[in-house]
C-alpha cells in the first residue's frame, strides 16, 4: 500500500511517501509560512523525486488535530480533496499520537503536548505496548493544572513536543524528579512517515463527513454560544 501522509497541525509542515512500512521519501520544514501556499507544490516535489505519479497512491494519511485551526483546515482540506478526486482513501490521524509514536521507551507513558495558550494545553496520554501506541486517556484541551493531576499515578512520564519544554518549571514543582523526563529534541516535530505508519492500522474514513477534531470551539463559535446560550450545542460548522 502507498500512503502520501499530510501534517500541517501546527507550524511544522510535515509529509511522508511510504510503501507499506518502507519510507520512500519524506521532508519536513519549521519555518513561518504559508501551508496554504508551500503544501501543493511540495507534495507535487515529493512525488517527483520518486517518480510517483498522484494516481499510484492508495491512501492519503492526515493530521487531524488538535493543533492551529488553520493549519488543520489546509491539511484535511488538501487530504479530502485528494482523496475524493483521485478516489482514494483517506485516514485520520490524532496529531498528538504523531509526537507520541516516535517515541520508544519501555514501561513509561508518553504524553504529547501543544500550548493552547492561557495555562491550558493540548495533551494525551499514551504507551506503546507489544509495538503498538495505545491511548490510555484520550485527547483533550485542559488546564495544566488538572492534566498533572491526572498524571500523578504513573510512576515515570515521558513529555513530547516543542511545548513541552516551555512547562518545565510547572512539572518540576508537580512530580517527583524520578518522574519525569523529556523526549530527546528531536522527537517534539512532528514525524509524517510516523503518522504514515500510524495510518496502516486504521480503517478509511468517510471523505464527505471527514472534519478536523478541533477539540475546542472556535473564538467565533465560543462568542456565538455566549450570545445564545442554550440554542445550539456543538460545532457550530457540524449543525449546519
Amino acid at each position: 500500500m502507498k500512503i502520501l501522509a499530510i501534517d500541517t497541525s501546527n507550524q511544522p509542515l510535515s509529509l511522508a511517501l511510504l510503501e507499506d512500512e518502507r519510507l520512500l521519501a519524506t521532508m519536513t520544514t519549521n519555518h513561518s509560512k504559508n501551508h496554504s501556499v508551500a503544501l501543493m507544490p511540495q507534495i507535487a516535489a515529493l512525488l517527483k523525486s520518486v517518480a510517483l505519479e498522484p494516481t499510484e497512491i492508495d491512501r492519503i494519511a492526515v493530521a487531524q488535530g488538535p493543533g492551529s485551526y488553520t493549519g488543520l483546515r489546509i491539511g484535511v482540506t488538501t487530504a479530502k480533496t485528494l482523496a475524493f478526486t483521485l478516489n482514494k482513501e483517506l485516514v485520520g490521524i490524532s496529531s498528538l499520537a504523531v509526537l507520541a509514536g516516535a517515541v520508544h521507551v519501555a514501561e513509561t507513558v508518553i504524553v504529547p503536548l501543544f500550548d493552547a495558550r492561557r495555562g491550558n494545553v493540548f495533551a494525551g496520554i499514551y504507551q506503546e505496548k507489544e509495538g503498538i501506541l495505545t491511548s490510555l486517556v484520550a485527547d483533550r484541551h485542559l488546564g495544566l493544572s488538572e492534566l498533572c493531576l491526572k498524571l500523578q499515578k504513573y510512576p515515570h512520564i515521558v513529555f513530547v513536543g516543542n511545548d513541552s519544554q516551555q512547562f518545565a518549571q510547572q512539572f518540576k514543582h508537580a512530580f517527583k524528579p524520578q518522574q519525569v523526563s523529556f523526549a530527546h529534541p528531536e522527537l517534539n516535530y512532528p514525524q509524517a512517515y510516523i503518522l504514515g505508519l500510524l495510518a496502516l492500522r486504521q480503517k478509511p474514513a468517510e471523505i464527505q463527513n471527514f472534519i478536523p477534531k478541533y477539540l475546542r470551539l472556535t473564538q467565533a463559535e465560543a462568542q456565538w454560544k455566549k450570545k445564545h446560550q442554550g440554542t445550539l450545542d456543538g460545532p457550530l460548522v457540524e449543525k449546519i
